[in-house]
């Protein structure tokens, strides 16, 4: 979340008149994030998130606005979209797309052990299962054919040994089969600011506007990247055995995704590696912006490649 729009409190006033939130108290941008501009909205009745979408096609919106809806009728602690007098959750506000839902308590967990693992873990598997009665369907927004472009935009800037690893991490990515993996909606970029945590528990989980149709294996090893990874690079397996047997003990993993895990975890570190790089080389303007090193996503990948992982469960 970031903020390249500005909004002032003179026209988000009238906007808010068309939802039976009450009167704008408080307005504030939030500078965590890299895609859409944020911002915390307190009314006379509640406490919301503003967003407006920066490069999302209007038309995908309605895709990510109706999964929330229908994870939080599932019982999930995610940022129920709030649908205006016209019973619309997809508004416009200064000149862009914009939506408001529901603001979660809680707070990240930047030092996650091995029972917050476990938590969200199992909080994956839920989502999972209950994405596969969500009706509308939506391709993963980087999946394989935005790994080619990026790939293409950003190799101009990396060194040679950079190249030439990730000319052959694309040639290995081509040869893997993840179609045969069990499909189904995946958030895609779950990682430790974007889960809340209440007391303890799971408060909320949010930004999902990278959300797509794809193997549900490879929304378990970007979250498992972030997780349970070390200020070095390598996978900590408590922290993994942890995150992975509370997952299977919900969804339990087929054959094929055992086969594939390591093939998994090299293409989730790919992505992010590239879009970080992406976003480092290749910057928007913006007013509050955040850009994350991509450094630590081609050490992760570099450490797949020469220490291959199996599932432990």
């Amino acid at each position: 979340m970031s903020v390249f729009t500005p909004v002032s409190t003179e026209e988000l006033s009238p906007w808010l008149g068309r939802y039976a939130v009450g009167r704008l108290v408080g307005l504030q941008g939030i500078s965590a994030g890299v895609q859409n501009s944020n911002f915390f909205v307190t009314t006379t009745l509640g406490r919301y998130v503003l967003t407006l979408f920066e490069g999302i096609p209007r038309a995908e919106l309605p895709f990510y606005l109706h999964l929330m809806a229908h994870l939080a009728r599932h019982g999930l602690p995610v940022p129920a979209p709030i649908a205006d007098r016209d019973n619309e959750y997809l508004g416009t506000l200064s000149g862009r797309p914009a939506a408001l839902v529901r603001r979660l308590s809680g707070h990240s967990e930047m030092t996650p052990g091995a029972d917050h693992c476990a938590r969200v873990g199992a909080m994956l598997a839920g989502l999972h299962l209950a994405g596969l009665s969500y009706g509308r369907r939506q391709d993963n927004p980087r999946g394989a054919a935005w790994r080619d472009v990026a790939a293409a935009r950003v190799r101009p800037f990396l060194p040679a040994d950079e190249q030439a690893l990730l000319d052959a991490e694309l040639a290995f990515q081509e040869g893997v089969a993840d179609d045969r993996l069990p499909q189904g909606v995946i958030h895609a970029d779950l990682f430790r600011d974007n889960v809340l945590w209440d007391d303890g528990l799971i408060g909320g989980v949010i930004d999902f506007y990278f959300a797509g149709h794809d193997a549900l294996l490879f929304d378990v090893a970007v979250t498992v990247n972030d997780w349970c990874t070390t200020p070095g690079g390598e996978l900590d397996p408590s922290r993994a055995e942890a995150l992975l047997a509370a997952y299977h003990a919900e969804r339990p993993f087929e054959a094929a995704e055992r086969d594939a895990w390591p093939a998994m975890l090299r293409g989730a570190a790919l992505r992010f590696w590239l879009s970080r790089a992406e976003d480092f080389h290749l910057p928007k303007a913006g007013e509050m912006v955040l850009v994350k090193p991509p450094a630590e996503y081609r050490d992760i990948l570099r450490r797949h490649i020469a220490a291959p992982h199996s599932l432990p469960v």
